[in-house]
């Protein structure tokens, strides 16, 4: 069966934020100086070759994009100002829709109405459903748990997680028959599936992937800035997840009206993913804004709905804690309303549908990329390599 051509292929790929692909000439410098290129993937000439084609097919069996950091050397270094990198990162935006069995994702990233209003939806929603379903105010003195009942709030969370349980999960099923192709091709052994099982794990906690694109071809300030912005993603990691963590599964530990000596664990651990979310949040707006490094060049909608919200979140956190510390009750409440407000959008619409989906979905390629690679050896290795594996 022959491949099909999409001709409108480019053009779609310019909603989801692509500059300038048509520009390309395949001159191959991209590919030339790009430190992931290897004898079986030209990054990122490959790419923006389907992309020009209009090689739908092949371009969503792609893992190339998931491999790739934008450490901004092809397009800083491009004859013709094609900016490949800001095609990779379109493809990856064109991916995470593909993925999605929703649907939702492709609207999002391409209509800003979607986007905006569903997030103004969801918030107000979050603003009648504690409207209906908190107690009292108690103004004599900060109650925060009447006003929240604590059994409400972390079911609440659980159906939350489970929502994302389902849209989450449902979106890397569809990943995997993407890149994979079960039934299509030599079956893969399960040994090699439980064999690379350990590299989504070690590449998501550690995004070790990011040292291969930061490479000694960059000049001292912009590699400074890359290890920089390397260091500030971990801290955001470890920040988003500890506070997820602590939210679904001790909320009644974290979400509570006693005052805790600041040595307290539950003190230091909230402190520690406030401080590194508000600087993971503002060093991401800066940057956009600053423009200082080609990663930041070129935004779309998507690289500033995530930091704000992040943003919004961890400052009306911020103000619910100095209010229910000072003793101030009606302040306390009103943040903490506007607080899941901001919360349930960026957790609910942003983590399976927006740019947070990167999180997993890079590992994951990393994952399936390797399990590709260790099939290829086997089928490649003399008779008998592959039933030792089986």
């Amino acid at each position: 069966m022959g491949t099909r051509i999409e001709p409108g292929l480019l053009y779609e790929l310019k909603k989801y934020g692509a500059v300038g692909v048509e520009k390309c000439f395949n001159c191959g410098n991209c590919t030339a100086i790009c430190p992931l290129t290897s004898d079986n993937y030209a990054f990122p000439r490959n790419m923006i070759r389907m992309v020009q084609i209009g090689n739908k097919e092949q371009l969503s069996q792609s893992l190339d994009p998931w491999l790739c950091y934008y450490c901004g050397d092809c397009s800083a270094t491009c004859p013709r100002e094609a900016e490949p990198g800001e095609t990779m990162m379109a493809a990856r935006r064109w991916l995470t829709a593909q993925y999605d069995w929703t649907g939702l994702a492709s609207k999002f990233y391409t209509s800003k109405a979607w986007e905006f209003g569903s997030m103004i939806l969801l918030g107000l929603l979050v603003v009648v459903i504690v409207a209906l379903f908190s107690g009292p105010m108690v103004t004599e003195q900060v109650e925060l748990n009447t006003f929240a009942p604590i059994h409400i709030v972390h079911l609440a969370d659980w159906i939350m997680a489970g929502i994302l349980l389902v849209f989450v999960g449902g979106n890397i099923l569809k990943m995997y028959l993407s890149v994979m192709q079960p039934g299509k091709g030599p079956s893969i052994p399960l040994s090699v599936y439980i064999f690379e099982a350990w590299k989504p794990i070690y590449h998501g906690l550690l995004q070790k992937q990011w040292d291969v694109c930061v490479e000694e071809d960059v000049d001292n300030k912009e590699l400074s800035q890359e290890r920089i912005a390397r260091i500030t993603h971990l801290l955001l990691v470890s920040g988003y997840g500890l506070m997820l963590v602590l939210i679904i599964f001790f909320l009644q530990w974290f979400q509570t009206d006693n005052i805790y000596p600041f040595y307290h664990p539950q003190r230091w651990l909230g402190y520690y993913a406030t401080v590194v979310l508000l600087w993971g949040a503002g060093y991401a707006l800066w940057g956009r804004m600053k423009k200082e490094i080609q990663a930041h060049r070129f935004s779309h909608a998507s690289d500033w709905i995530f930091p704000v919200l992040l943003l919004m979140v961890t400052l009306t956190g911020i103000l619910q804690h100095i209010f229910r510390y000072l003793g101030m009750p009606l302040p306390t409440y009103y943040t903490y309303v506007l607080h899941l407000a901001f919360t349930a959008p960026m957790l609910i619409l942003e983590v399976p549908f927006g740019k947070w989906a990167h999180l997993y979905y890079r590992p994951l390629a990393i994952y399936f990329q390797a399990v590709k690679e260790k099939a290829k050896e086997y089928k490649e290795a003399p008779a008998g390599a592959l039933a030792s594996a089986e």
